[in-house]
C-alpha cells in the first residue's frame, strides 16, 4: 500500500492525524509499521471520542433543562418551626417579599406535597401574624421611655438636679436622714413623727442653702421639696406601697420614711 493509501485507510475514524515517518523514504511502507500506525490512530479515535462524549452530553442537558428531573425534591427546611426561618426570610420583610419567597419555593418544590405543604403553612402563619399586628399594635416601652426623656417637662425636671462634687457632702446628708429615719421608727407618737418630720424639713432647707449659697432660694427649694414629697409619699402608701409596719400610726411612720427618701434627693442633688 501507499503513503497516501496508508494515510486515506485510517482517516475514516481518525480525521487530521497524519502519520509522519521521517526515517522511510520508500513509498512503501512495511506491514509492520502499517500495523503500529493503524493501533495508533485507533488509540486516538477512541480518545477522541472520550473527550467527546461529555461535552455533548452536557450541551443536551443545557439545552432541555437537564437529564435529571428534580421535581420531587424534599424542601431541606420542612422541619423548621420558625415561619421566616422556613422561608429564608428576615422578620422585616414586606408582604411582597414573603409572597415571593412563597412563589419561589413553591414552584421549586412543587412535586413534592409535604414541602409544598410546609411552605403554605410557613406564609400563612406569617401572613396572619402580619394581620394581627396591624389590628393589635404592641407599644415600644423603650420609644415610649425615649419619649418621655426628650420631653420639655421631663428635661426641665432632670436639669435642676446634679451631682455633687464632693462625695463627703453625699455621706453628711444620707446620715442625716438615716438618723431621721430611725428615730421616726423607734420613737413614734401617738400624734405621729411631727417633730421629725419638722426636723426633716430644716435639715433639707440647711443643706440645700450650703450648697447654693442662698437663703431665699434654699426656703423655696427646702419648702417646694417638703410639701411634694409629702404628698407623694401618701399617694404611694395608700395606693402602691402595702403596709409595711403594724400599730396605730404605721401609716404615718411609713409616709414619713418615703418622705426622707426624696427629700434626701432634693437635699443632695437639687441645684
Amino acid at each position: 500500500m501507499t503513503t497516501s493509501g496508508l494515510a486515506a485507510s485510517p482517516i475514516k475514524h481518525c480525521l487530521h492525524l497524519p502519520v509522519q515517518c521521517p526515517g522511510l523514504r520508500e513509498k512503501r511502507v512495511s506491514a509492520s509499521f502499517l500495523g503500529r500506525s493503524r493501533s495508533h490512530c485507533a488509540g486516538a479515535t477512541q480518545n477522541y471520542r472520550s473527550r467527546r462524549m461529555p461535552i455533548v452530553k452536557c450541551a443536551i442537558e443545557a439545552s432541555f433543562g437537564g437529564s435529571t428531573d428534580d421535581s420531587a425534591a424534599i424542601f431541606p427546611r420542612i422541619n423548621v418551626k420558625d415561619p421566616y426561618k422556613r422561608l429564608g426570610i428576615n422578620r422585616e420583610a414586606s408582604e411582597d417579599e414573603i409572597q415571593a419567597a412563597r412563589n419561589f419555593l413553591i414552584q421549586r418544590y412543587a412535586g413534592h406535597k409535604p414541602s409544598v405543604d410546609a411552605i403554605e403553612a410557613a406564609h400563612d402563619k406569617i401572613i396572619m401574624q402580619k394581620f394581627y399586628d396591624r389590628k393589635n399594635p404592641k407599644i415600644d416601652i423603650n420609644k415610649k421611655v425615649r419619649e418621655i426623656k426628650q420631653s420639655r417637662a421631663v428635661h426641665a425636671v432632670t436639669s435642676r438636679f446634679r451631682t455633687p462634687a464632693s462625695t463627703k457632702f453625699i455621706v453628711k446628708t444620707s446620715i442625716a436622714f438615716i438618723v431621721l429615719g430611725a428615730l421616726t421608727v423607734l420613737f413614734p407618737t401617738e400624734e405621729g413623727p411631727t417633730l421629725q418630720v419638722l426636723i426633716s424639713m430644716i435639715t433639707t432647707v440647711y443643706f440645700i442653702h450650703d450648697r447654693l449659697k442662698s437663703k431665699l432660694r434654699a426656703f423655696l427649694y427646702g419648702a417646694g421639696a417638703f410639701i411634694f414629697s409629702w404628698l407623694l409619699g401618701t399617694f404611694l402608701m395608700v395606693s402602691v406601697v402595702p403596709p409595711i409596719l403594724k400599730g396605730p400610726t404605721s401609716l404615718e411612720v411609713t409616709t414619713s420614711l418615703i418622705t426622707y427618701v426624696l427629700l434626701w434627693v432634693s437635699s443632695t442633688y437639687l441645684i
